[in-house]
């Protein structure tokens, strides 16, 4: 099981009993720098003062854990009014919006001749993400779309 993947099941049941959600865990390097983030969400907004709380928190489990053997940053970061979906609930949860849409490749299937566009999602699974440009569906492997998001402003 990865550091992302312990993170999150200790993390999990924190950020809950707070009345939050937990959006996503990160783990990475960062220049010359290893960042653990705890990203987290409320349809009614997250403030400073929950990003606190999480981590006062998570502070001490995450040492408990001892999962990471270097120094590194531990941040808990608002998922943010523009985010990246990543995960098939959250494309869902976000299904007839418009969202930007950024591809590994040019698909000669779309009506549009780019890698980037803007398109409505209808549905997701965990193969498949389903977009509607100009009135007409559009089925794209997850594998070939290298960024979905969403402008929540």
């Amino acid at each position: 099981m990865s550091i992302v993947d312990k993170v999150r099941i200790a993390a999990e049941p924190v950020v809950q009993s707070l009345g939050l959600e937990l959006w996503d865990v990160e783990y990475k390097k960062e220049g010359s720098e290893y960042f653990l983030r705890i990203i987290i969400d409320r349809p009614d907004g997250v403030w400073v003062s929950d990003c606190e709380e999480v981590s006062r928190k998570l502070d001490p489990i995450i040492d408990e854990l001892d999962l990471i053997d270097h120094s590194f940053n531990f941040e808990v970061l608002s998922a943010g009014l523009v985010r990246e979906l990543n995960k098939t609930d959250h494309i869902n949860r976000f299904a007839g919006k418009t969202v930007s849409v950024c591809l590994y490749k040019l698909q000669e299937i779309l009506p549009v001749k780019t890698k980037k566009f803007d398109a409505t999602i209808v549905s997701a699974n965990e193969d498949f993400v389903i977009f509607e440009i100009n009135g007409e569906n559009f089925t794209l492997d997850r594998k070939i779309i290298s960024k979905i998001k969403i402008d929540l402003v």
